[in-house]
């Protein structure tokens, strides 16, 4: 059974929710209070730094199988690879065009998706409330991801349904540990010592 869709009216009233942002004024006066080394740096200067070392950290995170640990202990962000969902999702500028409801393909990367993940619970330091943080990518992070996953899909952790992430990063800690380990035993070995 084929079913219709019909094309959006685009000019119709939407419902927008109130943006919030962390860089408000206040923000701005209390690192000059922590800092005052950089009082003489304009508002929008420092929004630049912010921004440029935001995608720094996303290009990185991109680049790399194991992802980024944010300064300070705040958790890790990595890109992960997963199963597509049971539901199909639809797309939707193909329905619209072919007037007719149609689904998602992901023949790029094998119908397998790219999630972002954030996760603290790795951190060696516990902070208060850390259950209730959580992570939104900014447009240009979602939209690099988007773009770069399916050129290199393969290469990023494959995260199942229902497991937890901190079991990734434990069995990183431990072959990294093993690794380590492996390193200095074969650089103490001397063959030519008897004893």
């Amino acid at each position: 059974m084929i079913k219709t869709v019909n094309k959006p009216d685009l000019n119709a009233p939407r419902y927008r929710p109130t943006r919030k942002t962390v860089c408000d004024k206040s923000f701005f006066d209390s690192f000059r209070t922590k800092f005052p080394q950089y009082k003489d740096l304009s508002n929008t200067v420092l929004r630049k730094i912010i921004h440029k070392h935001s995608e720094l950290m996303y290009n990185e995170a991109i680049r790399s199988r194991d992802g980024v640990e944010f300064p300070e202990g705040l958790g890790f962000i990595f890109i992960g690879t997963c199963r597509p969902p049971k539901k199909p999702r639809p797309d939707f500028i193909k329905s619209i065009e072919y007037q007719t409801k149609l689904h998602c393909r992901n023949f790029e990367s094998d119908n397998y998706m790219a999630k972002i993940f954030y996760t603290n619970y790795a951190n060696k330091y516990k902070f208060r409330n850390r259950e209730l943080w959580q992570f939104k990518g900014i447009r240009d992070f979602t939209r690099l991801v988007s773009k770069t996953y399916p050129e290199n899909w393969k290469m990023y952790l494959q995260v199942e349904n229902f497991e937890m992430i901190n079991k990734y990063f434990k069995k990183g800690q431990i072959k990294e540990y093993f690794a380590k380990k492996l390193k200095s035993d074969i650089l103490e070995y001397n063959e030519f010592e008897m004893d």
